[in-house]
């Protein structure tokens, strides 16, 4: 990739422009990017990437759009030195460029996949981090030329939560200012660089005071100042224009590693406020300017400054309104909105993500968290107030907040940093509904499962009448389903219990209506079904017939909160919404041996698609659709059908001719419409998108024969790759989600398909020559019995693996997991991983297994090839 200044140096009088000269120079930990506005000749928007040394440009003239629809037009300019990236202010006349430079935006961005080999293959994919434009992007080069004869890309903003309607929002004409120098200012400021680089005070003051406190407040905030609590990572900035918000991840268990603080969900609006030379501005997590809505938060905010010396900050919380006992109402936060009575509504702080010329972002939570504690410190406003944690086991704290009839709780990493985003280190723990259910029939098991497949369930209407109130499959043990399945035989009966039997119940078992069990779930559902059930246990001090559907009771004025009735979650209209995504029968049980849903194969794909997505982006892939579900009919679809899958995108390519183009999942939106379409696995060739004919990649997958033991797979392992490292090729070890384990050796895209396939079937050869005992290089069962097949095969062209991360179509949803090395003498599974170890593969993404594998760097060689005899 060419990175050189020569067409900028020579475009520019040095003498004369105060543009910086500047060289190709090594960046810092992270790549930075600006976005300048550049009032030229014309008006328009220079859109400049760090890549390789130099700043990457482009000049778009309409500037961004936060709308996915759009197709912004950027125009490849020169490249910028490094330190053009804090460059503001007036390019003289008859000047190349003559006019003035304001920095619109500016912050860090993250390829998703190789950066300089996207640059060079016209589509780059990227999330931006900077203090306007946030969330992932695209620059896509169009192969057509402008009257200059310059490159013509196009600036895409790619959906997400960040993702808005321009009809809705224009950004440009929203936020039209420096995020430097502010509004109007046409002086050139002193760089943040510059400012960073000069040697902060070993303390950082949790206050700074620049404008003179009340003589009332001037000991208190003295004594204040010495005692401020130190705060690593705060680096000197100015003050950003805006800050999205961090978000919280939606998970369902209580993460049992880590250090994590716990705060009360609060039912309310999230809301930031931006102080600047004390004065206060309060915004919606949208952006939208709520100062006027809420006058009595804003004085309460200005008071504080003025009292503990606060200049510019940006703090994080939420507005809620509290009932007659304490907890947050959103119905009365509503009420108080309409009637604009803010002096009823309570702004709870959590978050202090810049003070005072330091930007904190990067200061673990913890830090952050006692500093703004430590500026509410004795502050007396009814309408502010601090967020504290909660010191319980947060298992105990979410019963508690369910009991109280509370939304649940906000776990947050104390040692995370604050990111503009949703992210795994903020995560939501959701109270869930519960009541008595009288059991009327089941259903068969399916796979592998015992007894029965699901419990169906009723209660009885205010006619007397049994109703049907769908039925559960999950939340059972092989204990448990033995049990109720010996319990439930004396009680079978042929006829139906209801008046017109329910759809897709064919084969069920019905029985007399004499148990009760306990069921958790979300919510109802429009049809009087229950929405997520999962069985709690039998209710032998209920009779059947008092089973009725609960309501929620009205409050009950002045109790205490132990006698606080339940509250009935929100009934949400039609079917759940993930990334954008509809979920058409999310209670279907799409695996009978763990009782998962086909919501939760959708949730566990959009949690984890910070992991997976990496290895899928642009790569085509193929799904493996199981529309009925584990252990029913399966079909494998490698090209573009007419059916429409959400999110994912159309590749214009072909690995083999004469077929339909292929399939690329680059965001969590297409990962979560596979599922929805019933893929389950997700499989990829080993090579990229912008280069079909040069593998990236050699896979050796270690397939053992049913009857050896697990200590023979482990030796296998260990062994291929004793025999890898003798070539001098590093491999990468990961669970398959089946019976055996993958070794996989990248490859710079050097050699065609059938170099890579000849000589990955040499090395599988040359095993089976050294230990012709414990290997075979041959397919079929027969050439394996007591030995393990190296399959090489999938390192043909028309061959895929799965991909590190997917589920697999298999009993209890096992997961191909990537590992270390070290962590192979532990293993017991190659499927011992499950979509229900969610948090524990999260987690792991702390300490990435394959950290170095995009940095590997190795090439097949005449020399391995005759170690290993190849001709």
């Amino acid at each position: 990739m060419a990175n050189h200044l020569a067409t900028y140096h020579a475009k520019r009088n040095f003498k004369l422009t105060p543009e910086p000269h500047g060289e190709i120079a090594p960046g810092a930990d992270e790549l930075r990017f600006v976005v300048q506005k550049h009032h030229a000749r014309r008006l328009h928007y220079d859109f400049r990437l760090e890549i390789g040394g130099t700043l990457k440009s482009w000049a778009v003239p309409k500037g961004p759009s936060l709308d996915p629809a759009d197709k912004r037009l950027a125009v490849h300019v020169e490249d910028h030195p490094l330190d053009y990236l804090e460059f503001e202010g007036d390019i003289p006349p008859h000047q190349y460029g003559a006019g003035h430079v304001d920095v619109w935006d500016i912050g860090s961005w993250e390829p998703l996949g190789d950066a300089e080999a996207g640059y060079e293959a016209g589509r780059l994919k990227f999330v931006l981090h900077g203090e306007k434009l946030q969330g992932v992007w695209k620059l896509v080069r169009t192969g057509m030329r402008g009257h200059s004869d310059k490159e013509q890309w196009f600036l895409i903003k790619e959906k997400d939560e960040y993702a808005r309607s321009a009809a809705e929002y224009d950004i440009t004409a929203a936020l039209p200012d420096s995020v430097l120098s502010g509004k109007g200012s046409r002086k050139q400021k002193t760089t943040r660089a510059k400012v960073a680089s000069e040697k902060p005070a070993t303390r950082k003051p949790a206050v700074k005071q620049s404008t003179p406190a009340p003589k009332s407040a001037a000991k208190k905030t003295a004594a204040a100042s010495e005692s401020a609590p130190r705060l690593s990572h705060a680096k000197s900035a100015a003050l950003p224009q805006r800050i999205a918000p961090q978000l919280a991840t939606l998970v369902d268990t209580v993460p049992t590693s880590g250090d994590w603080l716990y705060e009360i969900k609060y039912d309310g609006y999230r809301m930031l406020a931006r102080i600047e030379h004390g004065k206060a501005q309060l915004f919606t997590r949208d952006g939208n300017d709520w100062t006027h809505r809420l006058p009595e938060q804003v004085r309460a905010i200005e008071k504080l400054a003025r009292e503990v010396g606060i200049d510019t900050a940006w703090l994080d919380g939420e507005v809620v309104v509290l009932d007659d006992k304490g907890a947050p109402s959103f119905h009365m936060l509503q009420n108080a909105f309409d009637g604009q009575l803010s002096a009823e509504i309570v702004y709870f702080l959590f978050d202090l993500p810049y003070l005072n010329g330091y930007d904190l972002r990067k200061t673990p939570l913890r830090e952050r968290r006692a500093a703004l504690a430590h500026l509410l410190t004795d502050h007396e406003a009814n309408v502010l107030r601090y967020s504290a944690e909660l010191d319980r086991p947060p298992q105990q704290l979410l019963d508690r907040a369910c009991e109280l009839a509370l939304e649940g709780l906000i776990g947050k990493r104390a040692d995370a940093p604050y990111v503009s985003t949703r992210s795994q280190s903020w995560i939501k723990l959701k109270c869930s509904w519960r009541q008595e259910m009288v059991i009327v029939g089941f259903t068969e098991p399916q796979g592998t499962r015992k007894f029965f497949g699901a419990l169906l369930l009723a209660v009885y209407g205010e006619d007397g009448k049994l109703h049907f109130a769908g039925k559960v499959g999950s939340g059972f043990d092989r204990a448990t389903l033995a049990d109720l399945h010996r319990k439930m035989q004396p009680l079978e009966q042929e006829t139906c219990p209801f008046p017109k039997r329910p759809a897709g119940l064919r084969g069920a078992h019905w029985l007399r209506p004499k148990l009760v069990a306990e069921i958790a779930f979300s919510e109802w559902t429009q049809d009087g079904s229950l929405r997520h059930p999962v069985f709690q246990g039998l209710r032998v001090d209920k009779p059947a017939a008092q089973v009725k559907r609960e309501e929620a009771q009205h409050t009950v004025q002045n109790a205490a909160p132990e006698s606080a009735p339940r509250r009935k979650p929100a009934r949400k209209p039609g079917d759940p919404v993930i990334e954008g995504v509809k979920i058409t029968h999310p209670e279907r049980v799409i695996d009978a041996a763990s009782g998962a849903t086909k919501l939760e194969l959708a949730h566990y794909y959009q949690q984890i698609a910070s992991l997976i997505l990496p290895w899928l982006a642009q790569r085509p892939v193929y799904l493996l659709r199981a529309p009925e579900g584990v252990g029913g009919e399966l079909f494998f679809q490698k090209h573009n059908a007419r059916t429409s899958i959400p999110g994912v995108r159309k590749l214009d390519i072909q690995l083999i001719s004469g077929r339909e183009p292929l399939m690329a999942i680059e965001s969590a939106e297409a990962l979560v419409g596979a599922a929805q379409m019933g893929a389950i696995e997700l499989h990829t060739p080993n090579v990229m998108a912008d280069r079909v004919d040069r593998p990236d990649a050699m896979v050796f997958d270690l397939d053992p024969d049913d009857g050896l033991p697990w200590s023979a797979m482990l030796e296998a392992a260990r062994l291929t790759r004793v025999v890898l490292d003798e070539l001098g090729l590093c491999s990468f070890l990961k669970t398959s989600g089946g019976k055996g384990l993958h070794l996989v050796v990248p490859l710079t895209r050097r050699h065609d398909w059938d170099t890579v396939r000849d000589f990955s079937q040499a090395i599988a050869q040359h095993i089976a020559r050294l230990l012709p005992q414990r290997f075979s290089a041959k397919m079929g069962a027969q050439n394996r019995v007591g030995k393990i097949f190296i399959d090489y095969l999938r390192n043909g062209r028309s061959a895929s693996t799965i991909a590190p991360y997917s589920v697999r179509a298999r009993p209890r949803l096992p997961v191909s997991v990537p590992l270390s090395w070290d962590e192979l003498d532990e293993l017991d599974s190659s499927a011992r991983w499950t979509i229900a170890d969610l948090p524990e593969l999260l987690a792991r993404a702390q300490q990435d297994p394959w950290a170095e594998y995009f940095d590997a760097r190795q090439t097949i060689t005449a020399a391995m090839k005759r170690k290993i005899g190849m001709k």
